[in-house]
């Protein structure tokens, strides 16, 4: 090996050595304070040496160097000797508005910045809330992955409903949780009660509870109590069948994960989640689509204003559609997913409007399937009030991806090389494309990956945490939107 390889496997080393120091410091925070700490968004619980370290480098999109190592994990030191409350800490942020503020000391630093927080190890805000699953298929099945990821603090995932579809049920449902051919296996470990219909994953108890009727369901014998029921079935949309949970016993409000039909409110984390009041007891998540576009619009309309648009998504096939041809209800859907690209409607443009008053009237949509299992894109071809450039349009989004308050919604991308299969597992509601932007004036193409299953479950899982109020305070803040970017 050359002098200069032997060098660089040895910081690469250091890096590493550091990196897994870093792992046994961030656990503690998080199981003994629920102390969530990120870097620019990307969270470190859970994650291996590589990735703290894949972390790490994401700040040189933003200071135009990668943030070391050695000035986190003194931060993240300091931090364990606060003491703190439950919060939500993000390092890069931190560190940035530490070397902004001139401060030599980082101790006071970060008493000043906590402020309430300091001291406050085991006191809660909230208390946990219960969650119950009705409905265990594609979207229920990454709820739930989540949920237990999460360790049951602020959400405690308490049961599955669903209807028996054999004698070995519980198994097969297990299995599914288990393995999954787009998202590949469960990280941890999973057991099957069969006697007492539970599966426990990781330590968190979930009860198998078999019902055709939500009605007749009686989740206090369980233990459950005032809990958010997520319906993932989409058999009902609207207040009336939705409300058949609300007659259950230890139910206190629904969440649907799908789009809602009359007066219930389609919620978008990052828009409109500031809507959900305590009287609200059933709301929507609206569809992965609306998720996906809707932070980019507005970001976008808040900094050109947009006219009036054109969106156009390539979507993967879902369950709705037939694997071979055969009947279906719908035009279109019963030719071979696998085989065609098919044309059909969305709602998802419209749907905006729901979640975004302003750009009522200004979008229409429509639709393509694809033979991909996962991973779906959005185009937008917007006609805007401001002029602007391609380099000005993709830097504002790239801030807003990073340091607006849409930066858990909006990521953004400019690699030459990224295809569908690179975003699945993506925690976003959208990654822009950058490479593929297109801009003349006041005409504006903007092309949007989005996980059209694990990216709007993440999104489910935030507005959960809204009806419920359970989401940590975020330190630092970030602003209040993507406007002024």
């Amino acid at each position: 090996m050359t002098q200069q390889s032997v060098v660089a496997q040895e910081e690469w080393s250091g890096r590493e050595e550091l990196a897994e120091a870093m792992i046994p410091l961030i656990g503690r925070l998080y199981r003994k304070n629920n102390v969530v700490t990120s870097i620019y968004g990307r969270k470190l619980i859970n994650q291996s040496a590589i990735d703290i370290i894949k972390a790490h480098r994401v700040v040189r999109r933003i200071d135009g160097k990668e943030l070391a190592l050695t000035t986190t994990m003194p931060l993240l030191e300091a931090i364990e000797t606060l003491n703190l409350g439950s919060v939500s800490v993000d390092l890069g942020r931190l560190n940035k508005k530490f070397i902004e503020s001139g401060s030599q000391d980082l101790n006071a630093f970060l008493t000043a910045e906590l402020g309430d927080k300091v001291g406050q190890a085991g006191a809660s805000d909230v208390e946990p809330q219960d969650v119950v699953l009705y409905g265990f298929g594609r979207i229920g099945r990454l709820l739930a992955r989540i949920l237990i990821e999460r360790g049951g603090y602020g959400l405690r995932l308490r049961a599955i409903v669903v209807r028996k579809g054999s004698d070995d049920d519980i198994i097969k449902r297990a299995s599914l949780l288990r393995r999954d051919s787009v998202h590949g296996r469960f990280d941890g470990s999973i057991t099957v009660d069969e006697a007492n219909s539970t599966i426990q994953a990781n330590g968190t108890l979930i009860k198998v509870i078999y019902s055709n009727d939500p009605t007749t369901v009686d989740y206090t014998e369980y233990g459950i109590n005032n809990a958010i029921v997520v319906d993932n079935t989409g058999r009902w949309r609207d207040e009336a069948g939705l409300s058949q949970h609300l007659q259950a016993k230890g139910v206190a409000r629904v969440l649907l994960t799908a789009p809602g039909k009359g007066d219930l409110k389609n919620i978008v984390h990052g828009i409109n989640d500031s809507w959900i009041t305590a009287e609200d007891k059933i709301v929507t998540a609206a569809s992965c689509t609306t998720n996906a576009i809707t932070p980019v619009l507005k970001a976008l309309n808040d900094k050109f204003g947009v006219i009036h648009g054109h969106v156009e998504t390539v979507h993967s096939f879902t369950n709705d559609q037939n694997l071979i041809d055969n009947f279906h209800k719908g035009e279109r859907r019963g030719r071979s997913a696998a085989l065609n690209m098919v044309i059909t409607e969305t709602g998802a443009a419209k749907a905006v409007a729901k979640a975004l008053p302003e750009l009522e009237g200004k979008l229409t949509g429509n639709a393509i399937r694809v033979p991909t299992p996962d991973v779906s894109m959005a185009i937008l071809n917007l006609n805007l009030e401001n002029g602007t450039t391609k380099e000005e349009l993709n830097a504002y989004l790239r801030e807003a991806s990073l340091t607006s308050s849409l930066h858990r919604q909006i990521d953004y991308i400019d690699s030459p090389e990224v295809v569908s299969s690179d975003f699945v597992g993506s925690r976003r509601a959208g990654i822009v494309d950058g490479l593929a932007t297109i801009v003349s004036d006041k005409n504006a193409i903007v092309y949007v990956w989005y996980d059209n299953e694990f990216g709007y479950s993440c999104q489910v899982v935030r507005v959960i945490e809204s009806i419920a109020g359970t989401h940590p305070v975020a330190v630092p803040a970030v602003q209040a939107q993507a406007a002024n970017a």
